[in-house]
């Protein structure tokens, strides 16, 4: 079978003509361990590039931190990072966001669904198909269109209840909470002391950053009732 070769380092089966196939291909043995790689409105879209360890790696680490403990302590479900794939039929989508939640209610209600990996080993699973509750992007340099205007598209057809928007490029890092409009995701609005709430988890956030010693970024997400 013919492959497109991409970076030296991702093979792209030639046969890859539907989310079916490229669902297939990617719980595969021959699917690439390193990269992202989704599958957004019937294009396969790579990213090899290095994880920016202070804008991105440090960023994702305080809002997972911040958020687990949330979702532990209160019982609402599993708060997941990275390389867990989430596909949707109804959006022709399969990607792995940088930090997914899925609530017990959507598992036990059938709205998402956990697929069982190969073999059929109790418990163990590779993929989430179906609307997760809240799905966090940060905003990468080489990933700036794909964040802000596909995946957030994409996400609202699928029928995510929330979608997070995190960018520490810039000279202030921002977070940005969305929930479903009529046409698609809007900003939901701050109180007066910067939190926005979300409906989701319950709570409010806020994220604060300060330069560090080394003059990189340091993040705090603050919580609010």
């Amino acid at each position: 079978m013919a492959t497109v070769l991409f970076d030296e380092r991702v093979e792209i089966p030639l046969d890859i003509r539907s989310l079916t196939d490229f669902r297939r291909w990617a719980l595969s043995e021959d699917f690439p361990e390193q990269g992202r790689i989704d599958f957004i409105s019937g294009r396969i879209e790579v990213d090899m590039s290095p994880e920016d360890i202070f804008c991105h790696g440090v960023l994702k680490s305080e809002l997972a931190r911040v958020l687990t403990q949330h979702v532990k302590q209160n019982e609402l479900g599993f708060l997941l990072i990275d390389a867990t794939r989430v596909s949707s039929p109804e959006a022709n989508l399969s990607c792995e966001p940088d930090i997914v939640f899925v609530s017990h209610e959507a598992i036990d209600s059938g709205r998402a669904l956990l697929v069982p990996k190969a073999g059929g080993q109790p418990g163990r699973y590779v993929e989430i198909e179906g609307p997760v509750d809240l799905i966090v992007e940060i905003v990468s340099d080489t990933s700036v269109n794909k964040d802000t205007r596909r995946l957030p598209v994409a996400y609202f057809q699928a029928g995510v209840r929330e979608f997070w928007l995190a960018d520490a490029r810039g000279k202030e890092p921002i977070l940005v909470i969305h929930g479903p409009g009529p046409a698609g995701y809007e900003p939901v609005a701050r109180d007066p002391d910067g939190f926005q709430p979300s409906t989701v988890l319950g709570r409010r956030f806020r994220l604060d950053a300060a330069r560090d010693r080394r003059g990189s970024w340091a993040f705090d997400l603050r919580e609010g009732d």
